[in-house]
């Protein structure tokens, strides 16, 4: 049963930096596309920024020019390095995996950006 497992998440000032690491557990195959996605307290859960197995990526407008989405294949890890971080970005980010049809989920790693 594949899982996917998130660290890095936790309390940081406006400006700081944080970097977010998911691993999918139970798989050796690639995903085709491994992604992380944010839910604020009073939001539903929304796009950050995705990866695919050919390095495309997509961010959402909030954060380009401020975050990084990585992945490692021979890991199955995917990265998110979050740089000049805003008290808006606060809320639980979730790893998002696709194959094929299939879709997996984190459990979620809160990100706290005080002002």
């Amino acid at each position: 049963q594949v899982q996917l497992v998130e660290s890095g998440g936790g309390l940081v000032p406006a400006g700081g930096s944080l970097r977010l690491s998911c691993v999918a557990i139970g798989t050796i195959f690639r995903f085709d596309a491994m992604g992380w996605y944010r839910q604020a307290p009073t939001n539903g859960r929304d796009l950050v920024a995705t990866i695919t197995t050919d390095d495309g990526t997509v961010y959402a407008d909030s954060v380009k020019g401020r975050f990084t989405i990585s992945r490692d294949d021979a890991k199955n890890t995917v990265y998110l390095q979050m740089d000049s971080l805003k008290p808006e970005d606060t809320g639980v980010y979730y790893c998002n995996a696709k194959r094929g049809s299939r879709g997996y989920w984190g459990q979620g790693t809160q990100v706290t950006v005080s002002s």
